[in-house]
């Protein structure tokens, strides 16, 4: 079966956060949820372009900043968003194979912004999400491990390595939340999806203009509109269907186009020490815990 927008029930009364919702995969999970009656929370780098694509959409909306990439930042998104409840998260914002740069906090940009970010506000606003988590990575993540020895990339820098390194992150980390969750009796679902090959700018952003110019044409040629690629987090944020450690890709052949379903995560992702050796060192540099307290309670 083929699942699109039109399967999803009205979303009135729930409210939904989502990264990255300017532009992309994230602009058209915000619209499409705001459409369907949810209030969407769009959590933005860029407030001049967050503004621009909030007042083009029809529906309860309304902006936020937040640098992904910055803990500062991620700390005051949560601050603001204190005693707030917030029926899902979903974790899209992301960038893409730039040189190489450090954080705020002197960690490699992609690592920071993709899954140290995501990480940190996941556990920062737990307590108030009712519903479930989405963590959006990529079928790159196959080709990805984490660079324990040089996570900041000062030994040797690849663009493409970091990428998939913070994408196998995002996997590890959505699946070692599900098994959390679920070891505490706890019934709110952390889920995976990712866009397979999409028409968005996160192939764009950052890059040298030969690259620049080689991905327009790939998107043109090979890719997915952002509508079709967006399906899969919109599965994964509303559908009832959707399990918790699920991880939702499209269907088609290498998982680079296609309509939802559920897919599988490359083995070592599914490595439950390497997940828990990720978890604590995530806690480590971000310092933010999971409490207990935020596990096992019956939500409403």
């Amino acid at each position: 079966m083929r699942w699109t927008t039109e399967q999803i029930a009205d979303q009135s009364g729930k409210t939904f956060l989502v990264t990255g919702a300017n532009s992309g995969l994230g602009l058209v999970t915000a619209r499409v949820l705001a459409a369907k009656g949810g209030h969407v929370i769009m959590a933005v780098r860029n407030l001049t372009k967050g503004r621009q694509a909030a007042d083009a959409i029809d529906g309860s909306v309304e902006l936020q900043h937040v640098d992904l990439a910055d803990l500062d930042s991620v700390r005051a998104l949560a601050d603001e968003l204190r005693g707030r409840r917030i029926d899902v998260l979903v974790n899209n914002a992301g960038i893409m194979m730039p040189p190489r740069q450090l954080s705020a906090q002197g960690h490699e940009q992609q690592f920071a912004a993709n899954h140290l970010g995501h990480f940190a506000l996941t556990l920062l606003l737990l307590d108030q999400i009712e519903e479930r988590v989405v963590t959006v990575s990529s079928a790159l993540h196959k080709r990805g491990r984490i660079h324990y020895d040089d996570l900041d990339g000062s030994g040797r820098y690849s663009p493409i390595a970091f990428y998939t390194q913070s994408k196998f992150a995002n996997v590890l980390f959505g699946l070692e939340l599900h098994r959390r969750l679920k070891a505490a009796g706890d019934p709110r679902r952390s889920l995976l999806a990712h866009p397979g090959y999409s028409d968005t700018n996160l192939q764009t952003a950052g890059r040298t203009r030969a690259v620049k110019a080689l991905m327009r044409v790939g998107n043109r040629v090979l890719a997915q509109p952002a509508e079709r690629g967006a399906l899969n987090q919109l599965y994964a944020a509303v559908d009832p269907r959707a399990q918790s450690g699920q991880f939702i890709g499209p269907d088609g052949r290498g998982e680079h186009r296609g309509w939802p379903t559920e897919v599988q995560p490359v083995g070592p992702a599914r490595d439950e020490a390497d997940a828990r050796r990720l978890w604590e060192l995530s806690e480590r540099v971000t310092g933010v815990q999971l409490s207990s307290a935020d596990l096992g309670r019956q939500r409403r």
